[in-house]
């Protein structure tokens, strides 16, 4: 029976470049849609599912990002403060994982934000992750009937649920969604200091144990500031 995983890791750290102006004085994950900052959306979803310790790595305008966690108790939040260095999205997993233990975690970019279907995709992530044949687990959302995305897609899926990349100039129907669930042990050899966290989705791809699971809803992609109204205006469909 799949164990959920307890810890999770939040990629709050971008500058928020192509959001700007709305991230001139503000980082990306505090970005307000429909009435909760992006990041709330994440934490709200992986409290959802019993998370009970976050990582959220900072290094953009971070004291807003501890001040505004700062009270929550589901889950408990714990910063990696990265505000004098740059990790990269794998090596921001290397330095927190003593926080995620041994066990597989949830990874979620903090400025992701989905409509659930019929059930939590955290939860339906975890009982599909199968760490016999899995080291990485990755929610992927169909390019079509995706709101603000107009990318060639990053993965083809077979039925299985096996991933294999885009090629150069080719069109894939899905994206990566932005939430995984990862087994620590690959990142046993890995190296020091920034480095890509596509690197351990490559090697997984490349072994065959690399693995998506198509979301169940309708996922936003919020790049830039004209995707927020577009953004709002589904989520308020989907409570009307």
């Amino acid at each position: 029976m799949p164990v959920r995983p307890t810890t999770a890791m939040v990629l709050a750290a971008g500058l928020g470049v192509r959001m700007r102006p709305l991230t001139n004085t503000r980082p990306k994950p505090l970005v307000s849609v429909a009435g909760k900052t992006l990041l709330d959306h994440v934490l709200d979803k992986l409290a959802e599912v019993d998370v009970a310790k976050t990582v959220v790595n900072v290094h953009y305008l971070p004291d807003q990002i501890i001040t505004h966690v700062a009270g929550r108790k589901q889950p408990r939040i714990v910063i990696s403060d990265e505000r004098d260095v740059i990790l990269g999205t794998g090596g921001a997993v290397v330095r927190a994982l003593p926080e995620l233990g041994d066990k597989p975690f949830f990874h979620v970019n903090a400025d992701t934000l989905w409509i659930d279907g019929v059930r939590s995709n955290l939860a339906r992530l975890a009982d599909t992750f199968d760490p016999a044949r899995m080291d990485i687990l990755l929610l992927m959302a169909p390019t079509a009937g995706s709101i603000g995305y107009a990318g060639n897609g990053d993965y083809a899926m077979l039925p299985d649920g096996t991933l294999r990349r885009r090629k150069e100039r080719e069109i894939v129907p899905f994206v990566y969604a932005g939430a995984a669930i990862m087994s620590p042990a690959i990142f046993a050899d890995a190296p020091r200091g920034e480095f890509a966290l596509t690197k351990n989705f490559d090697r997984a791809n490349e072994q065959g144990r690399l693995f998506g699971l198509r979301l169940d809803g309708t996922w936003m992609h919020v790049g830039t500031p004209d995707a927020v109204p577009a953004a709002e205006r589904a989520f308020l469909a989907s409570v009307a």
